[in-house]
């Protein structure tokens, strides 16, 4: 049996622990040493992931490396993982942020919480309230319960990390939030916090009632186990079968869970605030890690366990989805504020992706899958540039932003890359997977497809206009004498431009990767891509042959 994967979970978590229980202190000696510390621990999980990645033979059995330890025999709970497509590559894509958000919040924890120019305060303050140690031991932490979330293959256990993952994010947004944030930001950041807690508190409550009902209805039938091979496998072979009315009750506990995670529309109300309060880095946490996971559990549990409820409901949630993309681009465009604009735009991708898991389409689905690892990378560099711009000006709002490109072209520059990425400019990752998702979705459900596309354009006008009203035109007095990107922020957007650009040109290794476990869980639902209409065929009375 192989460790790779728990070592991969446990790596990040006994890191946690480690940065943690480090000597605290106000000198700038035990603080790098804080850093550096958690840092490599980021770096040799990434070199984990990469080996899960590079072991994974895509032609292979749907779940691969897999472990199982047993934990609680009598309900038949194991500590399982194992590794399909889709979870290698959203665990490869968390294990390439987190070493970057570090290296982007590098100075988070030691900085004062609002005011002025970074490092204005006397060394030492702020310390009880920031201490570095706390700081970086929970996205360690954060890391290793996504990690987990992605690889577990026992029921139970993805419940208690997906819910357990809520607690160092409700840290780091409540503790660490952001420094621009006026006078009233303590306050702010505190509801944020509790609002992202309640939210998701609610949706895995949810969740918990509808993970006991699953195991009952299995029980009942002598499958009384929280293996998800073992009970998909029993649906499969018709071992297991669950009364429909319960199928849809057990469904709708699931996808609640997850749409809240998401976000979905009209759940996603926590999502502006928690993004808008936080500190950059944790916003990219948010949107692109942990968000994720409500998408990817759509995809492995709603779909894998419930599949006659996902065909019923998916009709639905596509109309949900669709509301989602072009209410989240209709608001982003009449953002003030630069993180909330960001915050709306992910809403609107989010759609995108849930549009493409319920098309039931190989290339929806495909696209969807692309859609989580190339959303994650382009607002990454989008979200990151503008905490580096706000931390320069102390301001979130656009209006106080004017002809930065002329005193600070690479940080322009990049964050014009960002915002092109956004609206899935050809030649860019994210233009693949929303291509793949519209074709997907137009092949069975034309008419969501036509006013989907309508989200790309809504897109180019809310990334446009922030770069036009923020970098170009005259130079506003408080930004003369802004300073460019530094070597750190330059090592931090570099690699995220270059896997944008190569994704968008040579997608091939990553659709490889995800296409094995896409075709899996079609056939789980028994879904195969619409038949094209023959053109002959069309032309006799629209027969297909």
């Amino acid at each position: 049996m192989s460790y790779l994967l728990s070592a991969t979970c446990a790596v990040p978590a006994a890191g946690a622990v480690l940065t943690a229980a480090l000597p605290a202190g106000t000198s700038e000696a035990r603080r790098r040493t804080t850093k550096t510390v958690a840092l490599a621990v980021s770096v040799l999980t990434l070199g984990l992931a990469a080996a899960i990645a590079a072991s994974y033979e895509p032609g292979g059995a749907r779940y691969q490396l897999t472990e199982s330890y047993s934990w609680i025999r009598s309900f038949g709970i194991s500590f399982s993982l194992g590794a399909d497509g889709i979870g290698t590559a959203l665990a490869l894509l968390t294990a390439v942020l987190v070493p970057v958000v570090m290296l982007a919040g590098w100075h988070d924890a030691t900085e004062p919480i609002s005011g002025s120019a970074a490092g204005a305060a006397p060394e030492g303050s702020f310390e009880s309230k920031r201490r570095t140690q706390a700081f970086f031991a929970l996205i360690l932490a954060v890391e290793a319960m996504v990690l987990v979330s992605f690889l577990a293959t026992d029921v139970f256990v993805f419940y208690v990390f997906f819910e357990a993952m809520l607690i160092p994010m409700y840290f780091l947004i409540g503790g660490f939030g952001d420094r621009a944030g006026g006078p009233d930001a303590d306050r702010q950041r505190s509801y944020a916090a509790v609002k992202f807690l309640l939210y998701n508190l609610l949706g895995g409550l949810v969740m918990l009632a509808a993970v006991i009902g699953l195991y009952v209805a299995a029980a009942d039938q002598g499958q009384a186990t929280f293996s998800l091979t073992g009970l998909t496998d029993a649906i499969s072979s018709g071992k297991l079968v669950i009364d429909p009315n319960a199928q849809r009750a057990l469904f709708l506990g699931f996808f609640f869970a997850f749409a809240v995670k998401a976000p979905l529309w009209p759940l996603h109300t926590w999502l502006p605030n928690a993004m808008g309060e936080s500190t950059a880095g944790t916003a990219v946490l948010i949107t692109a890690v942990v968000d994720k996971v409500g998408t990817f559990a759509m995809l492995r549990f709603c779909l894998g366990l419930f599949p006659d409820a996902s065909k019923t409901f998916a009709p639905v949630i596509m109309v949900l989805a669709l509301v989602g993309i072009v209410y989240g681009a209709l608001v982003a465009i009449g953002q003030k504020d630069i993180k909330r604009l960001v915050a709306y735009a992910s809403i609107s991708h989010f759609g995108f992706i849930i549009l493409g898991i319920f098309a039931m389409t190989s290339q929806g689905q495909s696209g969807a899958t692309l859609y989580m690892v190339n959303h994650g990378i382009s607002t990454a560099v989008w979200m990151l540039v503008a905490g580096f711009l706000i931390s320069r000006r102390g301001s979130r709002l656009i209006a106080d932003y004017g002809g930065v490109q002329k005193v600070a072209p690479v940080l322009a520059g990049t964050f014009l890359i960002g915002g092109l990425a956004t609206l899935s400019l050809p030649g860019m990752a994210p233009f693949v997977s929303e291509f793949l998702v519209l074709v997907g979705t137009f092949s069975r459900y034309p008419a969501l497809g036509i006013v989907a596309t309508f989200g790309i354009v809504l897109a180019a006008l809310y990334a446009l206009l922030l770069y036009q009203r923020t970098m170009t035109g005259p130079v506003k007095a408080p930004v003369e004498g802004m300073p460019d990107l530094k070597a750190r922020e330059l090592a931090v957007v570099a690699p995220l431009v270059a896997l944008t650009l190569l994704l968008g040109v040579y997608p091939k290794p990553l659709t490889d990767l995800v296409n094995p476990a896409v075709n899996d869980t079609l056939s789980q639902v028994h879904r195969t891509d619409p038949a094209p209409a023959h053109p002959a065929a069309a032309a006799n009375g629209g027969e297909q042959k």
